[in-house]
């Protein structure tokens, strides 16, 4: 088995969350902001090499002082420049772990937005054990809406089967060099067609497994999630 890191992605600004002085990672739930609760349950897990944080870079000051003040391995914790795009921004984490001298065949990368803290220690644990057996996987939950596929946005051009359809969520979990190595050989018009790092495997027609994700490991994108989020500290969701 080789080295796994975490890498945690909180180079968004947060634009959908309305006017507000702060990107939304750094938003305070149950008292912490959103961030520390996601960093906390990789900061604990014992089978993580190193946790890496990508931010904007204005805020990487900021969010280095903060994970100082909530977590006690806070130190620990390297705070970097995310890129311009998500995918430059894995690749800027991929490129530290290599600076690192920690990448090789059987490294791992988990990646994670940083504004889905109720990720569970069962989905850590399970995109690290598909990921090291098919190379790279997903955590989805299977759609409970029907799909609407509109091209135009104003008619239907298509209902997939629902049967077939997932929600994606993260981690989505990778051997980092395979991953690197499958983007760099990319074409610039497959690069703008990216929306996430999993779209680079299956572009090349790689093997990438689902983990079963959990329907509370919700996104924080909206001010309505904020309040769901609440709610969900209050129930004290755990995997």
């Amino acid at each position: 088995m080789g080295k796994v890191y975490a890498a945690v992605l909180a180079g968004g600004i947060g634009t959908r969350m309305g006017n507000v002085e702060k990107p939304k990672q750094f938003m305070e739930i149950g008292g912490k902001p959103i961030i520390i609760h996601t960093l906390e349950k990789f900061a604990v897990h014992p089978g993580l090499e190193k946790v890496l944080v990508l931010s904007p870079r204005a805020w990487v000051g900021y969010t280095s002082d903060i994970i100082k003040k909530y977590i006690p391995m806070g130190a620990d914790i390297p705070v970097i420049e995310g890129g311009p795009t998500r995918n430059e921004t894995v690749m800027n984490a991929i490129r530290y772990i290599e600076k690192d001298g920690g990448l090789d065949d059987d490294t791992i990368i988990i990646t994670h937005d940083s504004v889905r803290p109720f990720v569970t220690h069962r989905i850590i644990e399970e995109n690290i054990r598909y990921a090291e057996e098919f190379g790279a996987c997903d955590t989805v939950i299977p759609a409970t809406d029907t799909i609407v596929q509109s091209i135009r946005d104003d008619r239907i051009d298509q209902i997939p089967d629902r049967r077939f359809m997932y929600q994606g969520q993260t981690p989505q979990t990778f051997h980092a060099k395979k991953l690197k190595d499958t983007y760099e050989a990319l074409t610039k018009e497959e690069k703008e067609t990216l929306t996430d790092a999993c779209k680079i495997m299956v572009l090349k027609g790689e093997h990438v497994h689902l983990v079963q994700g959990e329907v509370f490991n919700i996104k924080i994108t909206y001010p309505y999630d904020i309040t769901v989020a609440q709610a969900l500290l209050g129930m004290k969701v755990e995997g």
